[in-house]
């Protein structure tokens, strides 16, 4: 990748975890492996993959929610670690994928989005903090009459919006979004959607944006990185990963986005991969994938193909592409 400055720059980053095997043996799950990637200033890349793939892992790791086995993460050029990961706590939130279990039950709406101005001490006075709050209902399309009332008083949309609220307090530049609409009925993921859009263009916010919903991805993003079994194996332009996409992988979840129009939907070859997702704890030598890939070779079995650039800013972890 090119040695220019980015905002966020995830090196080569691992998060394992240590699981019972049988009485006395422990094995490492290896939930992200070796994974990099970069996010510029007001750039949204998407991160898809199948349920268990590590896509959430790799969200909280790079915010330290999780401490990282290996790798590094570097924000505006400055590298984050354990130590000084508070620094950079007002410049980097997350948005989580349950409007339901992530706000406190106990609290108002005013205190929820209130915590963070709090914490970092971003007012003068009780006035100024009530003024933020409301300016903030404001902005993520809720009422201000809404501060005193509590979670469980609001829809799923709602509630996710005052998620938003409590990530913005803080003015972050960057919000890792953990399949922030993956919870919500679909009539009303558009419309939340559609607030992320809009903040990211009044605001200029980066984002990370998890999903495994290929559509709402393409839409959200400029660039996508498609996730499997704790590694990337491709990233490239939203609009070339859908119309060309390079991987095997890739082109099986491609293939299973649902078309709208019946006369395409009906030329349409879908892929179907054969046989189970290998388990992390016993990955097979070589490459990941190639127990479930149509394409697989001797050269699959023997080494784990890195990623690498096949085109301008089409990067592939493929031995035969």
């Amino acid at each position: 990748m090119s040695e220019q400055k980015h905002l966020v720059d995830v090196r080569n980053l691992k998060e394992y975890f240590p699981v019972k095997s049988g009485i006395m043996n422990r094995v490492m799950l290896k939930a992200v492996d070796d994974v990099s990637f970069t996010i510029d200033e007001g750039e949204t890349l998407g991160l898809v993959g199948e349920s268990g793939c590590g896509k959430t892992t790799v969200g909280r790791t790079l915010l330290y929610l999780y401490k990282p086995t290996a790798g590094e993460v570097y924000f505006d050029g400055k590298q984050v670690t354990e130590k000084n990961i508070q620094d950079f706590r007002k410049d980097m939130q997350i948005v989580f994928q349950d409007p339901y279990s992530s706000l406190n039950p106990r609290m108002t709406v005013a205190d929820i989005i209130g915590e963070p101005l709090d914490i970092h001490k971003l007012y003068a006075n009780k006035k100024e903090r009530a003024d933020r709050v409301s300016e903030l209902l404001t902005l993520v399309g809720l009422n201000s009459e809404h501060a005193n009332r509590y979670a469980h008083e609001f829809s799923g949309g709602q509630r996710q919006r005052i998620g938003i609220a409590r990530a913005l307090a803080v003015n972050p530049r960057f919000i890792v979004c953990d399949e922030p609409v993956s919870a919500l009925d679909v009539s009303i993921q558009a419309q939340i959607i559609n607030t992320f859009e809009e903040l990211q263009q009044k605001l200029g916010i980066a984002y990370l944006f998890i999903a495994h919903d290929l559509l709402v991805v393409q839409h959200m993003s400029r660039r996508i990185a498609v996730m499997y079994l704790g590694r990337i194996v491709e990233v490239g332009p939203s609009r070339d990963i859908i119309g060309s996409p390079i991987h095997p992988y890739t082109e099986s979840l491609i293939s299973a986005i649902p078309m709208p129009d019946p006369e395409t939907a009906r030329h349409k070859h879908r892929i179907i991969l054969e046989g189970d997702v290998p388990s992390p704890l016993r990955m097979p030598k070589g490459c990941p994938f190639r127990t479930r890939c149509r394409y697989a070779t001797k050269a699959c079995e023997e080494s784990r193909p890195e990623l690498r650039e096949v085109a301008p800013d089409r990067f592939v972890a493929c031995h035969n592409r």
